[in-house]
């Protein structure tokens, strides 16, 4: 009989309560918010608390609860930092960036108009199939993860959590748009900020000895310098994390939302550094639970730490957590995908097109969440979805972003080098198991291949696409020079 921390009923009356405050200060913030632009970027007008808290809580949803610390089960103080900084990393690529691209596009609204710009149509279409499916990913983890929990803590059923999560978002977000998932973002912030601090206190206090201590007695090889993990799993997800952020469009609605650049480059700086003590210390409890008990599951390694006691002001405190978490990423995501629909949905197809375009937008968001209801309702994991998605991500980052200042990236290239990466990628990219690849076990057998090939196709398959796009880029380049 599985263990319950709290009962359905208490459960279930935390994340409603949640949901209608949330709910609340929707219909009570909404009424202005009437124009499209508005619905997408506000007023523009925002100042460096409002967007520093926004960036902050739309960049750390529920995911933080098990991703971090099931990574550093295994991938040791490595996956540790590479998970932060991966995740901190895109705020400060926006600090240089975000400003080049408000000027050059003063009444922007997504990343996909200066990719139409620079490299038309096609590539437009590219960016923004991947753009769409990492959002969408994005927002089944999000419904999938705060629906594990309550079935972990309570043993409510999956459908429930993941319909009362969508009904409750899509309520508020579609009404109010982008002003309104800032101002309950600020909200959400203050929630995450407290209870994360709370938790650190809580989880140090129950340990005996310093936390560092104890990790070196206990798990050495988790920060050992020899550990091949640390540098080969931190690399993978400091790549991941970082390449795919920078085309999540709900960063570059608050790009374009501040009120200026000083706002805008402070409020990047703020949020990188939150961001990254945040998922850092949501990482480190990874390492202190397998350093206590090293048959913990890696997803529940920081409940595993929190629940030692079956506290129910603790669990319902981490109910609280998790629904801020949850509502601040995917009324962002919601928002974001609604915003591509309303300004590029006319080059997929015609019918979205017109004066009417919120109102298909919001058609199909509702659509969408039904996709998400079901996938969320059957506990499939994720992970491989979601891994896929950055690769596709790490396949374009380069000659997306690089593109912006070398100006000889034209059309054509551009499309060669994003095929090339993500072809090259996806030879080594690994199969569910994670034991072999299309190249390597299936064209050529597992015994051409050496222990770290074998041992590391992850790691292996976002290099080769993050790389090869440059190499190309880089011989195209030198060719030229000669010209």
């Amino acid at each position: 009989m599985e263990k319950i921390y709290l009962s359905t009923q208490s459960s279930l009356t935390v994340i409603i309560l949640v949901g209608i405050f949330f709910i609340l200060l929707g219909f009570l913030n909404s009424k202005k918010f009437v124009n499209n632009v508005n619905y997408i970027v506000g007023d523009r007008d925002e100042n460096t608390f409002s967007l520093t808290a926004s960036l902050t809580a739309s960049a750390l949803g529920a995911w933080i609860l098990f991703g971090p610390a099931s990574a550093a089960t295994w991938g040791g103080i490595g996956a540790v930092i590479g998970y932060a900084l991966g995740t901190a990393m895109p705020m400060l690529f926006l600090y240089n960036f975000g400003p080049k691209i408000r000027k050059e596009f003063p009444n922007g609204l997504t990343l996909t108009e200066f990719i139409k710009k620079r490299f038309g149509i096609g590539i437009l279409k590219i960016s923004l199939f991947l753009i769409l499916f990492y959002l969408t990913i994005f927002l089944i983890a999000e419904v999938t993860a705060i629906a594990a929990l309550l079935k972990f803590t309570s043993n409510i059923p999956l459908w429930i959590t993941a319909g009362i999560t969508l009904i409750i978002c899509l309520l508020y977000i579609l009404r109010g748009g982008f002003k309104l998932s800032v101002i309950t973002d600020k909200y959400q912030f203050g929630f995450i900020v407290i209870i994360i601090i709370a938790s650190l206190f809580l989880i140090l206090e129950n340990i005996d000895i310093p936390s560092f201590e104890l990790i070196k007695q206990n798990s050495p090889n988790l920060i050992d310098k020899k550990y091949l993990p640390n540098y080969t799993a931190g690399l993978t997800f400091f790549i991941a994390v970082a390449a795919t952020n920078l085309f999540h469009q709900g960063n570059w609605q608050r790009v374009f939302s501040a009120k200026n650049d000083k706002i805008l480059k402070s409020s990047l700086v703020y949020s990188s550094l939150i961001i990254f003590l945040i998922v850092f210390w949501m990482g480190y409890t990874g390492l202190l639970s397998y350093s206590l008990n090293s048959e913990v599951i890696s997803d529940m390694a920081f409940f595993d730490l929190l629940l030692v006691k079956n506290n129910s002001t603790v669990v319902i405190s981490i109910l609280i957590l998790a629904m801020s978490l949850t509502l601040s990423t995917i009324d962002t995501l919601i928002n974001a995908i609604s915003s591509l629909i309303m300004i590029d949905g006319k080059f997929i197809s015609e019918s979205l097109k017109g004066k009417k375009i919120k109102n298909k937008s919001n058609i199909i968001i509702l659509l969408l969440s039904v996709i998400v209801f079901i996938v969320a309702s059957k506990g499939y994991s994720i992970l491989y979805l979601f891994l896929l998605a950055d690769l596709l991500c790490c396949a374009a980052v380069i000659t997306i972003f690089y593109g912006f200042f070398n100006k000889k990236i034209n059309p054509k290239l551009a499309l060669y080098t994003i095929i090339i990466g993500l072809l090259s990628g996806l030879l080594f990219f690994p199969s569910q198991n994670f034991q072999s690849s299309i190249l390597v076990g299936n064209l050529i057998s597992l015994e051409y291949f050496n222990t770290f090939i074998k041992t590391n196709l992850l790691f292996i398959s976002f290099i080769i696409s993050i790389v090869m796009p440059l190499i190309i880029i880089s011989i195209y380049s030198f060719r030229n020079s000669f010209k």
